[in-house]
């Protein structure tokens, strides 16, 4: 992954509308996917890996989400094969705001994108690094902003 933040992150409304429901497939227990696409000034959300949350504790799922470090090896080879690569990752917070929680920060890899869904449905990115400005919220494409208004994509 680049070390170097997007200015924008663009979302195709199809890997929007995947991801909504991807999410809501895995209520109450927090959902997660990764994200491919392709990078530059701006970088592009083109596809989502759906992935299964293997938290250890089943019963700890609807606050807490692992990625199977197996599924992460087959998006990245697919990624590869297809021209795109992983972006960095989405899950849920079925209970809270769409704001990366001490232990979403300390689980992941910096510099790594995180794109969250609150509790009110609404989808928020975030860039986690390690230099100086540590974490701060990315803005998105206006196809986005439609799930931050809580309406459908008119296309989707």
């Amino acid at each position: 992954m680049a070390a170097i933040p997007p200015a924008l992150l663009i979302v195709d409304r199809q890997a929007l509308t995947v991801l909504q429901r991807v999410m809501e497939a895995a209520r109450p227990a927090e959902g997660c996917a990764l994200l491919l696409g392709t990078t530059g000034s701006s970088w592009h959300l083109q596809c989502v890996w759906p992935c299964l949350n293997c938290w250890p504790e089943a019963a700890e799922r609807s606050r807490r989400f692992a990625l199977d470090p197996r599924e992460q090896l087959l998006a990245q080879r697919w990624a590869r094969r297809q021209g795109v690569q992983v972006l960095g990752c989405a899950h849920s917070h079925p209970s809270s705001e769409a704001i990366p929680s001490a232990i979403d920060l300390a689980l992941t890899l910096a510099p790594s994108l995180l794109l969250i869904q609150g509790r009110d449905g609404l989808w928020r990115a975030w860039w986690h690094s390690d230099d100086p400005l540590g974490l701060r919220e990315l803005p998105l494409s206006p196809a986005a902003d439609c799930y931050r208004q809580g309406l459908a994509p008119a296309d989707a």
